[in-house]
């Protein structure tokens, strides 16, 4: 993370991971991000809901693999050579692991450029939300708010 002081007070910008679904851009907090692995062979768990596509062995251990274009009532995935499986680390340790169309990029955005989405959205879908980043070239990034993502309490 960088540091820039701005006046008499610092401001430390976080780093995202910026990855594709569809047309959409969709930041993933650093801090969270294991790994990053190509797309590979996943195993089928039956009565699973249903964005969870099944389970990977990696390095010796089982990560489920979730599917965020399910998650969030997208058109279903579709595998190509840029597809990748983000690696997220919980806060408890455990491991999760997201299907995304393409990493993009890591950029650091100042938490002053991060907005909560001032209008309406359906409560479901904003809960997976933590704000709107603005890049430096002006484009926009959904920010995912990766322990509600995560949790199934809710299905979009």
């Amino acid at each position: 993370m960088e540091e820039y002081m701005t006046g008499m007070e610092s401001v430390e910008e976080i780093q995202y991971i910026v990855v594709k679904l569809g047309d959409e851009q969709y930041g993933i907090d650093i801090s969270y991000v294991d790994n990053i692995v190509r797309m590979q062979r996943i195993t089928r768990v039956p009565k699973s809901q249903s964005y969870y596509v099944g389970v990977i062995n990696l390095r010796g251990e089982v990560v489920p693999i979730m599917s965020l274009r399910r998650k969030f009532g997208l058109e279903d995935d579709v595998y190509a050579n840029a597809t990748r499986i983000i690696i997220i680390r919980t806060e408890d340790q455990s491991m999760i692991g997201f299907i995304v169309d393409e990493v993009q990029e890591v950029v650091n955005l100042d938490p002053r450029k991060i907005e909560k989405p001032a209008f309406k959205l359906d409560e479901e879908n904003a809960s997976f939300l933590s704000g709107i980043g603005k890049k430096s070239d002006e484009s926009l990034i959904s920010l995912l708010d990766i322990v509600a993502v995560v949790e199934d309490k809710k299905e979009a």
